[in-house]
């Protein structure tokens, strides 16, 4: 690989192209190909820059935006991957640091521009954080605050009714209760704990560990401007609305507040269906008492004693309840026909919060219980949250206690690195789940975690590759954050965006993802999916298997890009 003395190279229909030490007859340069897979946002100055090309290729090229060829290369190997069905090149230019716009060439094709920069990710930082504005329950969306995307505000959730499953002798069916604010969960309307649950875990972690990111940012918010980082108030939305969750009599849990089906694709304000709050669960109790613990944390050293407290509090009663009912699974009701959220293993929750209680309180029986319900570390989902647990305890003032734990942390994270390293497309995942690319950006996260905790750049650049992948290295060509990149989500699976009137979609959603797992979820003559897990996306609205929005996708998202953000140029 070597740079070279700038040369004009003009992209346009040409009868011979000249590249390097090929001829490539009778062929026209392919702009924005699909062949050529680049983070479509661009790298950093310093780091791991990769590309990859799906077309045969010896040799590759950096050009400019004025053609000339900047930088050339050796594509590394071909190799397969059974999961995309196709073969790709790794293109490595991390060696060119220069600033500019660039496109990646090899074998006659070029990719889109792109940057090389600093601070790259920046905007795509505060547009993934301020997604959680655009989705808040029950308040109204100005032009100040939303720009072109503005809407009234809808379902005020002031007098929700109790399902007969969530009755008891204090609040019988039909008796109503108060609960407004938080987010909407995904593309549809209801408000979800489970998964509320992971959601605030992870953004209150990329506050506590990307607090020199956080701390600058200006989302332009109603609440911009106080003594808080706007990700904190922003979380607080959330938090505060968890609270009306709890019934104050007993401690415990509903599940989820939610009309009985789905609304169709209208704005909030033009829905009119009952909301209701529905059953009690254990695993509701559970990832209630570990978010409310670690929040009164986090609120604590924000100067807010006496939310703090209360946080704590209700964090113990919840987890009071969840020990008289240890196996209150959740059961979806026969007229409920929304998200059901279901878990019926529920040690991995039992250890979160346990781990965040005894880290709020200091209590003996904490860490007993933790210790008791231990499961090593894996890559966290709303239903597989021990991980949580374990980055709370490695990284807490007590981490001394808990090297074992670190150590399987770190395991863990070295088996990533492993299968990225035999991946093509340089991810670790060896399966596309539903909202896979969730599963990325909480690679990424740990990822980050395990730099922080060992100075080992290896997992930097492993994080970095992740995002590579989310933002447009990998098989679809897509860059799947709404408004970044040359190619990205336009019809997204989200009530909100579809009903709008405005044709962009709001940016900084990341989209679920490819999988197999729904197929069908579109009529064959309007998309034809794909068979091949890796590659089987669809960028359409009734695609909600792989282009519905979440609010648990989009945190690791936050973190990822937060992360590297504060460790660029430590690699």
């Amino acid at each position: 690989m070597k740079y070279l003395k700038p040369k004009i190279l003009t992209f346009a229909v040409l009868t011979v192209l000249i590249i390097g030490s090929c001829t490539l007859p009778n062929r026209e340069v392919q702009y924005d190909s699909k062949h050529i897979l680049v983070n479509q946002v661009g790298y950093p100055t310093t780091g791991n820059k990769t590309g990859l090309s799906k077309i045969a290729a010896g040799d590759f090229r950096l050009v400019d935006e004025n053609g000339q060829v900047v930088f050339e290369g050796k594509a590394k190997e071909a190799r397969y991957w059974d999961l995309s069905g196709d073969t790709v090149s790794a293109l490595d230019f991390s060696a060119f640091e220069n600033e500019g716009r660039y496109r990646l060439c090899a074998g006659g094709d070029c990719s889109s521009l792109f940057s090389i920069g600093t601070q790259l990710y920046r905007p795509l930082a505060d547009a993934a954080l301020k997604s959680y504005y655009y989705a808040r329950c029950g308040q109204e969306i100005p032009p100040q605050y939303g720009g072109r995307w503005i809407r009234k505000a809808g379902h005020p959730d002031t007098a929700v009714f109790v399902h007969a499953s969530a009755a008891d002798a204090n609040h019988p069916e039909g008796t109503t209760i108060a609960s407004p604010g938080g987010w909407y969960d995904a593309g549809d309307y209801g408000k979800y704990i489970v998964n509320s649950s992971i959601t605030t875990w992870t953004l209150l972690k990329s506050l506590d560990a990307n607090a020199e990111v956080h701390n600058n940012q200006d989302l332009t918010i109603p609440e911009s401007g106080n003594d808080l980082p706007d990700i904190l108030d922003e979380t607080l939305v959330n938090l505060r609305w968890m609270m009306t969750m709890q019934d104050p009599h007993d401690g415990g849990v509903y599940h989820k507040l939610t009309t009985k089906g789905f609304d169709d694709f209208i704005l909030p304000e033009q829905t009119d269906k009952p909301r209701y709050v529905v059953q009690k669960s254990t695993a509701a109790a559970l990832d209630f008492a570990a978010t409310l613990a670690y929040g009164s944390r986090i609120v604590g050293t924000y100067g807010n004693p006496e939310l703090a407290g209360e946080m704590k509090q209700v964090a113990l009663n919840a987890w009071q309840w969840s020990l008289e009912n240890p196996e209150v699974f959740y059961e979806q009701p026969e007229d409920i026909s929304t998200g059901a959220y279901p878990d019926t293993t529920l040690t991995d929750e039992r250890f979160w919060a346990a781990s965040e209680l005894y880290l709020a309180t200091g209590e003996e029986r904490f860490k007993t219980a933790l210790e008791q319900s231990y499961i090593k570390p894996v890559t966290p989902k709303w239903d597989v949250v021990q991980a949580l647990g374990v980055i709370s305890l490695i990284t807490s003032d007590q981490k001394d206690a808990f090297g074992g734990i670190r150590a399987d942390f770190i395991d863990y994270t070295e088996g990533m690195l492993a299968r990225q390293s035999e991946s093509p497309y340089l991810i670790s995942m060896e399966a596309f789940a539903w909202g896979s690319n969730s599963d990325v950006g909480n690679d990424g996260m740990l990822k980050i975690i395990a730099y922080d905790l060992t100075g080992d750049q290896r997992y930097l650049r492993a994080a970095q590759n992740d995002l590579d992948y989310l933002l447009g290295r990998n098989t679809t060509g897509y860059c799947f954050v709404t408004g970044f990149g040359s190619q990205s989500p336009l019809k997204p699976h989200n009530r909100i965006m579809a009903a709008d009137g405005i044709e962009a979609p709001i940016p900084g959603y990341i989209a679920g993802g490819p999988n197999t797992i729904v197929p069908n979820d579109c009529e064959p003559e309007i998309v034809d999916r794909s068979t091949f897990p890796a590659a089987s996306y669809a960028d359409v609205q009734c695609s909600y298997s792989t282009n519905e929005t979440a609010i648990n996708w989009n945190a690791p998202l936050v973190f990822l890009t937060s992360g590297l953000l504060r460790t660029e140029g430590q690699d």
